[in-house]
C-alpha cells in the first residue's frame, strides 16, 4: 500500500499552532504566576528555586482586607469607572453625531487634534491638572478623578462613536427628516437605537481603561478616594516588596474586571475593531 502523504499545508498549520500556543503561554504566564504567588507565604514567594508545589494559604487576602480595607478601594474604583464612562458617553455621543452628520471643513482637523492628545505623556499634563485640583479643593476626591478619567478617555470615545455613526445609512436619516423629525428626535429615535451596539462597546472599553488607570490615581488621590491602583502601591516600601501580599492585592484588584471582560469580550472586540473592516 502507498503511504498517505500529509496535506501540503500541514507544516505551516503546525508552525502557526505552536506559535500561537507559545505566544499564549508568554502572555498568560505572568497572570498565572501572580495567581500562584497570592496563595504563598512571604518566605515561599521569595524561595529559590521557585516553588510550584506548596501548601496554599488564604492569609494574604485576609491581611489585605484587614490592613487596607479592600472594599473601600473597590467601591472608589467602581464609582470613578462607571461615573467617567457615563459622563463620557453623555458628551461623546452628541459630539460624534454632529461630526458624523454635520461635517465642516474643520471636522477632520478637530478629530485629528483630539486623537493627538492621546500621544502626549500623561506626566506632561500632571502639573496644571494638579494645581487646578488643588485650587478647587478637589484633591483626594472622587470628583476630580472622575473628571480626569472622562477627559482622558473622551478622544477614544468620540472616535469610536464617530466611526460607528458613519456606518448608519444616510437614507434612513433622510427619511426621518422627510417625516418631520428635528435634530433631537433624529438623534434620539433613529441614531441612538441604531448605534446601541457601538455605545455598549465604547462604554465597556472605557470602563476597563478607567478601572486600570493608575497614573492619575496615584498622583491625585490618597487613602480617602484611592482606587485599587492606590491599594496595590501600598505594598511597595523602601524596605522592599511584600511579594505575596502584593500578589494577593493585585489579584483582588484585577479579578472583577477580568471576569467582567470575559463575559463582555465580544462587545470589547467589536469596539476595538470598529472601522477596521469595510
Amino acid at each position: 500500500m502507498q503511504a498517505t502523504k500529509p496535506p501540503s499545508n500541514f507544516l505551516p498549520l503546525t508552525l502557526r499552532t505552536v506559535g500561537a500556543w507559545a505566544v499564549t503561554l508568554i502572555l498568560f504566564f505572568p497572570l498565572g504566576w501572580l495567581f500562584l504567588t497570592a496563595f504563598k507565604t512571604e518566605l515561599q514567594a521569595i524561595h529559590v528555586p521557585p516553588l510550584f508545589v506548596f501548601e496554599p494559604t488564604m492569609d494574604n487576602f485576609s491581611e489585605v482586607q484587614r490592613r487596607s480595607d479592600y472594599l473601600l478601594y473597590a467601591r472608589n474604583s467602581l464609582i470613578t469607572s462607571l461615573g467617567s464612562t457615563l459622563l463620557g458617553l453623555l458628551i461623546a455621543a452628541p459630539a460624534a453625531y454632529s461630526m458624523a452628520f454635520f461635517r465642516t471643513k474643520r471636522t477632520r482637523d478637530i478629530l485629528m487634534w483630539m486623537l493627538s492628545t492621546k500621544m502626549m505623556p500623561a506626566v506632561g499634563a500632571l502639573m496644571p491638572i494638579y494645581v487646578l485640583a488643588q485650587a478647587s479643593g478637589l484633591l483626594d476626591s472622587l470628583t476630580a478623578l472622575t473628571v480626569v478619567f472622562t477627559l482622558s478617555n473622551l478622544p477614544i470615545m468620540v472616535w469610536m462613536l464617530y466611526t460607528n455613526y458613519k456606518d448608519i445609512p444616510p437614507e434612513i436619516l433622510e427619511a426621518a427628516r422627510m417625516d418631520g423629525a428635528g435634530i433631537w428626535k433624529e438623534f434620539r429615535y433613529v441614531v441612538l437605537p441604531l448605534s446601541v451596539g457601538g455605545l455598549a462597546s465604547t462604554g465597556l472599553l472605557c470602563l476597563v481603561l478607567s478601572w486600570n488607570e493608575a497614573f492619575w490615581a496615584l498622583n491625585l488621590v490618597s487613602a480617602k478616594a484611592g482606587t485599587l491602583a492606590t491599594l496595590i502601591s501600598q505594598y511597595s516600601s523602601p524596605e522592599g516588596l511584600f511579594w505575596a501580599k502584593l500578589s494577593a492585592a493585585s489579584l483582588m484588584a484585577i479579578a472583577p474586571i477580568v471576569v467582567f471582560g470575559w463575559f463582555s469580550q465580544k462587545q470589547l472586540v467589536q469596539g476595538l475593531t470598529f472601522g477596521a473592516v469595510k
